[in-house]
């Protein structure tokens, strides 16, 4: 039996329950932000970006962890600010996603092109605990290709660093404004039918087997400020038809859906529409706890804030999620037919070993 197991996805699995509650919902507070998070406390101190200092961003990620952390199933920390100021926070009975890609990328007159953050790596991530390492992509399916190519290069190379170390890759999708010499056609976000086209194709992508990921961080397939309202039959009928395209276009990988700083009222009826889709849950930042923390420099107005209107609406999208969102489950039906001692240790290769193809 050995010769046919090939277990190398166990700690993948294990990592993705990890991310999740017991019915495999995924509900993950995203504090690895770092350009808004400069933006932030650059407005409050009446400063330059580039005059914000070390210690204000680890304070603002400190309360972030402090006052929501325990209403979360996980929590998505950056590497150089989040982990060293929050992790003692933390319950080890939460997870833990840490981010690989550096906020600063290289913009180019084709696109844009995604970089790790200096000195970080999978196995480091893997190094300090975490469940999963996360990605988030600037991808343009119209894009030059070089661009294209490199972004695809850096997904793959990212997807069998993860699976060389049995850890799960989550990769986030995010369309961007061309500059104008590329495309001198508007802006996908301003015309809806065109950015749905964008997302699918971007995700059909990136769902194939080669990119190893695991899990899917997606925005809305139209944008959440432009919804029809619920007077509005048919547009509301092409709103879901293009939510249950988005989830046929993740070939069956788990998805959640990412808020890109959407106020609370739109952001909620998006997730209503990808639960019905099939979406496990949502991994959110700013449109928690971006309100709450304007109050900066004054810390306790800010705690007061994320107290009262952010934990609510973590409340709120707890409870939606435990009602509406798609149940994960981890599948471990390659087990079952282990039948003697030894047959389970012996498939089980060392980290570092490639699946078969």
């Amino acid at each position: 039996m050995t010769e046919v197991l090939h277990l190398t996805t166990l700690g993948k699995r294990w990592g993705l329950r990890r991310l999740a509650d017991a019915r495999g919902h995924f509900r993950i507070l995203a504090i690895d932000q770092r350009r808004p998070v400069i933006q932030l406390i650059a407005r409050g101190r009446g400063c330059a970006p580039e005059a914000v200092g070390y210690a204000d961003i680890a304070a603002v990620k400190r309360l972030l962890a402090e006052e929501l952390a325990p209403y979360a199933t996980a929590m998505l920390a950056d590497p150089n600010f989040s982990y060293p100021s929050v992790v003692d926070l933390l319950s080890p009975r939460s997870g833990l996603l840490v981010t690989l890609e550096d906020h600063r990328f290289e913009d180019t007159p084709a696109g844009r092109k995604s970089r790790t953050v200096e000195g970080w790596s999978v196995d480091r991530i893997k190094r300090i605990g975490a469940d999963g390492v996360k990605v988030r992509l600037w991808y343009r399916p119209d894009a030059g290709a070089e661009v294209r190519a490199h972004q695809q290069a850096f997904v793959r190379g990212v997807g069998r660093d993860c699976a060389a170390c049995d850890i799960p890759f989550v990769l986030e999708l995010q369309l961007y404004p061309l500059a104008p010499a590329a495309n001198p056609a508007a802006d996908p976000a301003a015309e809806p039918t065109r950015h749905a086209e964008l997302v699918l194709e971007s995700v059909r992508e990136f769902a194939q087997p080669d990119y190893r990921v695991d899990l899917l961080k997606l925005e809305s397939p139209l944008p959440i400020a432009e919804f029809p309202g619920e007077d509005d039959p048919t547009g509301v009928a092409y709103l879901q038809a293009t939510f249950d395209s988005l989830s046929q276009a993740t070939g069956g990988l788990p998805w959640v859906l990412l808020s890109a700083g959407a106020a609370q009222l739109p952001f909620r009826n998006a997730l209503r529409r990808a639960y019905r889709a099939g979406a496990s849950g949502f991994l959110v930042g700013r449109a928690i706890w971006q309100a709450a923390m304007e109050a900066f420099p004054d810390i306790e107005a800010c705690r007061k804030g994320l107290r009262s209107s952010a934990v609510s609406y973590m409340r709120e999208l707890a409870v939606r999620t435990n009602t509406e969102a798609h149940d994960w489950a981890a599948d471990y039906a390659d087990l079952r037919g282990i039948d003697r001692e030894g047959t389970f240790t012996d498939a089980v290769p060392p980290l570092g070993t490639p699946r078969p193809d």
